[in-house]
Order: structure tokens, then C-alpha cells, then sequence
């Protein structure tokens, strides 16, 4: 039966650390446990979970800026955020849905994965709110990095670097990020009936006009109907959010309907439909069907998402919708993942990242869920590790399979 730790103090994260050193021991470190799908299968003899190491440590509203231990629920962090009407502004996913998993995501766990929604398209993602860390390094060392003051740019790089390390470099103890004003009214404009390759080109044309687009999807036929139960027009359904004061919203929704009503039918969702379908389409609601058939999460430049696609569909089974203006893929394939070919057209197409999301045990064991990394990034990596993590405690195999 492997032992599992769930220290309630950072000093108790070190003990368990170097306790594991002295034994030569590896760890799967998780918070909540909800995304444990993502990255490779890791290989540890014990476990080590944040979800005590709980509690808001101070939020200031007036400066947008909140700092909390790793292993506080996300839930108990927007709850906070919401009652002064602030978000966090990467809209994170939530991985429950696709993975079947219960549980309750931790913000330590947002950031160590890096996770991301629809609003990254002009928010950034994770790391890029993420303003200093505390963590425990492979030795039991407790170090900070970072500050609570936007300016303060200390250790930036570093901050950096543990944000999307999936728990490999360190165990996370305290974040501080930076959060933004919720905005108060949202709109959601729709074209409807295109296919993927005028999609691509009517949400370049929304993002090059006046109006701030927040969110730029594109769901098509195969999905649009599990969206919203089914509330979205006839037709693949080209989305484009807007948000802000009301007033400035209706104008700008009207601005952009009349801008694109030449490439098809348009109409709008209200702020309630709005919400409910960029919630559905940052949690992949198609594909969270509580099977294990492959779902891949690609990143390539907009203009090639709807070529990837159709190559793919020339040669295998495949599903699909766009997000972050078509840079965004999910791809739900129906048998076999058939990574060499994804990756393949991936390279033809102008470069990209694949990742594994989801998979049959016997596929996880055997493809790298990560872009195989270059040979001279791949050894940066692995002296980024050494200086952190010398003796492998951390997550063994997570993000690059070990043999």
C-alpha cells in the first residue's frame, strides 16, 4: 500500500522532502488530484498531496493582488474574488469534466499546470498573473520567489518557470497573483453556418476590428448541439464574446454584427447564455463524455487549426472545435490517437505543441503526452531539474516518460 503524506505546513512539506532524500524515495505530489490525467503516468513509491496547506494568507482588492497557500481550494479563492466583483483573469479550466474526477482543484494545482480558458486569448495564461511562489526544492530547502507588488520584479524568471513545471521542479506552498475587476456586462455574438475555414477567417476579422473580442470560438456541427443544450442556432456556430459595461458592450455587439453579417447569419446571446457557453467551451463539455477516447490539446498558429483538422479527417477518425480564434484545437479522435500523424502534420503546418490530454491506459504508457522536446532544449531541461530536483523526488516521469 504506497503511504501518503498531507503535510499542513510548508515546514512539514521540507520534512517529508528530506526524509524522501534520505531515502532515496520519489513522490507523486498532487493538490486536489483533479488533473492527475494530465502529463505521463508517474512512477513514485509515495504520495504527497497540498490539501492542507489551505487558507487565504492576505487579499487586497484596492491592489489587485491575492496570496494564498497551494493547497487552497479555487472555489474558496474566486468566492473571495467575487464578493469585490474580481476574477481571475486566465478563466483556468476546469478538468474534472473530461478526466471523470472528483475532488476539489487547488490553486497551487492551477498554476504548477499552467492552466488556462478562453480568455487567454488576450489575458495570457496562468503564469502570466502569477507574481511570486514559495516552494520546497528536491533538497527540503524552502525558497521564495517573486513578491505581492505587480512592480516588484524579483525572481520573475524563476516564478516563471515553476508555473506550468506540473511538480517537477518543486512543491508549491504560496502563490501571489494578480487578479482584475470582473467585468459587469457580456454578450456573445454568433455566425452561423460556417465551415472551418471561413470560421478562420471571420474571428481574424472580429479580432482585427475596434470591439475587444474576449473570446473568439468556433464550434461546428459535430458539437454545436452540445452546447447550452442545444440553445445556439442551426449550423456550426462562430462565437465571439464581448465584455465590459453594458453600454459599451450593446454598441460594440451591434458594431461587430453589422461588420460581419456579409459572411453569414448573426445573432446574439444574452449575458446568462454567454456565461453558461464560454463555461461549457473552457471545460471541452463535448468531449466530457466520461469515456477515455483520446482528446488531444493543440497549439498552432490560427490560420493552420482548420488545415490540421482536415488533413486529419483524410486519414482517420476525428472531432473537433476551435478556441482562442482557431489556435486552439481539441481534437477528439475515435480509436487510436495516432500521435506520430498529429505531430507530423503539426511540423508540415508551421509548428505547433501537441499534448496527450486523455487516453486508454495502454496509450498513456506508450506516447509521450508532451511535445517531444528538441535534443538541446531537452538536456536545458534536464540541468534545470538537476538544479532543482537532483535525486528525481518530484514527479517522476510527468514530463518526460522515464524507462
Amino acid at each position: 500500500m504506497i503511504v501518503h503524506f498531507e503535510p499542513a505546513s510548508e515546514e512539514g512539506i521540507a520534512t517529508v522532502v528530506r526524509a524522501m532524500a534520505a531515502e532515496r524515495a520519489s513522490l507523486t505530489v498532487i493538490g486536489g488530484g483533479t488533473r492527475s490525467g494530465l502529463g505521463n503516468p508517474v512512477r513514485a513509491d509515495r504520495v504527497l498531496s497540498t490539501r492542507r496547506l489551505s487558507g487565504i494568507v492576505s487579499y487586497n482588492p484596492a491592489e489587485m493582488t491575492v496570496s494564498a497557500l497551494a493547497g487552497t481550494p479555487l472555489a474558496e479563492v474566486e468566492a473571495a474574488l467575487a464578493e469585490n466583483r474580481q476574477m481571475l483573469s486566465f478563466e483556468p479550466m476546469d478538468h474534472r469534466p473530461i478526466f471523470a474526477t472528483t475532488g476539489e482543484p487547488t490553486i497551487g494545482g492551477v498554476f504548477a499546470a499552467n492552466v488556462s480558458g478562453p480568455r487567454r486569448l488576450i489575458a495570457g495564461a496562468a503564469r502570466d498573473s502569477l507574481l511570486g511562489v514559495r516552494f520546497v526544492n528536491g533538497r527540503g530547502d524552502a525558497i521564495k520567489a517573486g513578491g505581492r507588488v505587480m512592480k516588484n520584479v524579483t525572481g520573475l524568471d524563476l516564478v516563471k518557470l515553476l508555473a506550468g513545471s506540473h511538480g517537477t521542479l518543486g512543491i508549491l506552498t504560496e502563490v501571489t497573483f494578480r487578479v482584475l475587476p470582473k467585468p459587469p456586462a457580456c454578450e456573445t455574438v454568433v455566425v452561423s453556418g460556417l465551415n472551418d475555414a471561413e470560421a478562420a477567417a471571420v474571428m481574424a476579422e472580429a479580432m482585427a476590428q475596434t470591439v475587444e473580442v474576449s473570446g473568439a470560438a468556433h464550434l461546428a456541427e459535430s458539437v454545436r448541439g452540445r452546447f447550452i443544450a442545444g440553445g445556439l442556432p442551426d449550423g456550426a456556430a462562430t462565437v465571439l464574446r464581448l465584455e465590459g459595461l453594458q453600454a459599451s458592450v450593446s454598441i460594440r455587439a451591434e458594431k461587430l454584427s453589422k461588420a460581419l453579417e456579409k459572411f453569414g447569419p448573426v445573432s446574439r446571446l444574452d449575458a446568462e447564455q454567454t456565461a453558461a457557453l464560454w463555461l461549457e467551451i473552457r471545460d471541452v463539455k463535448p468531449y466530457a463524455d466520461g469515456t477515455d477516447r483520446p482528446l488531444w490539446r493543440v497549439s498552432v498558429a490560427p490560420s493552420a487549426g482548420h488545415q490540421l483538422v482536415a488533413a486529419l479527417r483524410l486519414q482517420t477518425g476525428v472531432d473537433a472545435f476551435y478556441d482562442w480564434q482557431g489556435g486552439l484545437v481539441w481534437l477528439r479522435m475515435e480509436a487510436d490517437p495516432e500521435a506520430a500523424l498529429v505531430r507530423r502534420y503539426i511540423k508540415a503546418l508551421g509548428g505547433g505543441h501537441a499534448s496527450l490530454v486523455r487516453a486508454a491506459d495502454g496509450f498513456r504508457a506508450t506516447i509521450p503526452s508532451f511535445e517531444p522536446q528538441p535534443a538541446p532544449v531537452a538536456l536545458l531541461s534536464e540541468r534545470v531539474r538537476e538544479k532543482f530536483d537532483p535525486q528525481r523526488i518530484f514527479n517522476p516521469g510527468r514530463m518526460q516518460a522515464v524507462s
